[in-house]
């Protein structure tokens, strides 16, 4: 359940995304996807208060049977699963534009704010990390010894309050027009290059349709797509005054450009999805075994299982701030590059904290296996290095993808392009489900069972730090191939500017550097 909801949440980023970037603007998909949240979490309290929507308690989980439960009934699961998915669309659609809205907040012709968007992505996913680390402390506690009902409740009246503040800041904004559906140029050029397949390329690249008035630098990569942008006899139509400007029927060099560019971030997007797999494990697996492990700090106060998920978000808070104050200025001294380590450098770290993560977990687990087998409860904090090494990758990984997704999609897809990303999460958990399945039916559910005793969680832990060697060979190989588009800086008008009308979205005034950045992995 935990990992399908997870899958779904992020998948619909995708359609948030879509939709911000087509039709409602960032600022508007942004506030109904919070209000969509926040009825989803209030439904959430409601099925959590009600006693008739709760089935039994589960069986003592280190007992011999494990966690046996009595099944919910229709209607409890009715509920449960219209108040999941309710959460699912909100934040889809919230995490998909959050970031890009808040990077459409500096003015690219501003040297102070130049600077400031270096780190707003760090900054902006170490406050999201302060949150998690709220929700399983203060949350968790509360849930465990006041009542879940209470919990539930504290977060749907803090999603709430999220939306009167940013309502209450409308007038504050800057915003980007929506510039059409992106699908719709994607498929486009897409169409129009395989019709026109046949024909020539062109010997000189300014007989491209739209070549001398596009907004985005030609490249030669990918020149199959440029036969979209060629204008032939089909396209002037019969009447002879019909100039190539004019052709509808062929892509423009901008957009044909575009979807090079969304192209060009598959390859990377495919190999950032094993991480997120093994990041679903912190949620279930391990939780799972620190529940058979010794959680009692004194006579009075036991750990709950699901908050030693603390330390993860302590790592990733831990090691952003060290990406700010310290790496960041290191590594910027050393490649003479502002934001020191390139993004795709930052998920290649992340990448390699996940493989290492495993292999401890796989470590960790047999260790466990083997006391309780002797009728021994290890101590529970022997899985803090796991929790540990994910969130720092978690820290590395994230900020890195977001921030490459986001700078090297197309500005009028970029909404798009989180929800890209967002995906390689719901694919990670999805692959989770998927390699749990596939394993238990290939192992004749020897590696996993209900009860971890009797199970080889070991192994499938190994198994998947195997596949992240193989994956992070991949990576590298892509990486070293990758070119990072011209750095363009984006400004945007206050919404002070324009005629005060809340609901209007105004235009962008894009200033374009013709500057290339070095194009190190």
């Amino acid at each position: 359940v935990v990992t399908n909801f997870m899958g779904t949440l992020n998948l619909l980023a995708l359609v948030g995304g879509f939709l911000a970037d087509a039709k409602l603007g960032r600022y508007l998909t942004i506030a109904i996807s919070a209000t969509i949240a926040a009825i989803g979490v209030s439904l959430l309290t409601v099925d959590t208060v009600l006693p008739s929507m709760r089935p039994p308690p589960c069986g003592d989980p280190r007992g011999a049977q494990g966690h046996e439960c009595v099944p919910a009934s229709g209607g409890q699961l009715a509920l449960l699963y219209a108040a999941l998915y309710t959460i699912a669309a909100g934040a889809g659609g919230l995490k998909a534009n959050v970031s890009g809205f808040g990077s459409d907040q500096f003015d690219g012709r501003n040297p102070r704010e130049e600077r400031a968007m270096v780190f707003f992505f760090n900054r902006f996913y170490f406050c999201i990390s302060l949150g998690s680390l709220f929700a399983v402390t203060v949350l968790v506690y509360m849930q465990d010894n006041v009542g879940r009902g209470w919990g539930y409740g504290v977060s749907a009246a803090a999603m709430v309050l999220g939306v009167v503040v940013l309502v209450a800041g409308t007038s504050k904004y800057r915003y980007r027009r929506p510039e059409g559906s992106p699908l719709t140029v994607i498929g486009r050029v897409l169409w129009t290059a395989w019709k026109k397949r046949k024909l020539p390329h062109p010997a000189d690249a300014g007989e491209l349709n739209g070549f001398y008035a596009t907004k985005v630098p030609y490249t030669d990569r990918l020149r199959c797509l440029d036969k979209a942008a060629v204008v032939d006899q089909v396209d002037l139509g019969a009447s002879p005054t019909k100039t190539k400007e004019q052709a509808s029927m062929a892509s423009t060099v901008t957009e044909v450009e575009e979807v090079k560019m969304v192209l060009n971030l598959l390859p990377i997007w495919s190999t950032c999805i094993l991480f997120w797999t093994v990041y679903s494990q912190m949620t279930t697996f391990s939780v799972e075994q620190a529940t058979r492990m010794g959680r009692r700090l004194s006579a009075g106060f036991v750990v709950p299982a699901g908050s030693l998920s603390v330390f993860l978000f302590l790592s990733i808070l831990l090691f952003t701030s060290l990406n700010e104050r310290l790496l960041v200025p290191l590594a910027s001294r050393l490649t003479r590059r502002p934001q020191g380590l390139t993004s795709l450098q930052r998920v290649g770290t992340g990448l390699v904290f996940a493989i290492v993560a495993m292999a401890v977990s796989a470590l960790v687990e047999k260790m466990r296996r083997d006391a309780s087998l002797n009728g021994v409860a290890i101590s529970a904090f022997w899985l803090v290095p796991q929790f540990f090494l994910v969130g720092a990758g978690e820290a590395f990984a994230y900020v890195g993808q977001l921030e490459f997704f986001i700078r090297e999609a197309p500005e009028r897809m970029k909404s798009m392009s989180t929800g890209l990303f967002l995906v390689t999460l719901s694919m990670g958990f999805f692959l989770s489900s998927f390699l749990v399945f596939l394993v238990h039916h290939v192992t004749r559910g020897t590696w996993i069972q209900n009860n971890l005793d009797t199970g080889r969680l070991d192994l499938f832990y190994w198994m998947l730090a195997v596949l992240g060697v193989v994956n992070f060979a991949a990576f590298v190989l892509i990486a070293r191939r990758h070119e990072y588009k011209p750095s363009t800086s984006a400004v945007v008008a206050p919404a002070g500017e324009e005629d005060g009308s809340m609901g209007k979205e105004m235009d962008d005034v894009l200033v374009v550097k013709e500057n290339v950045e070095g194009m190190d992995v």
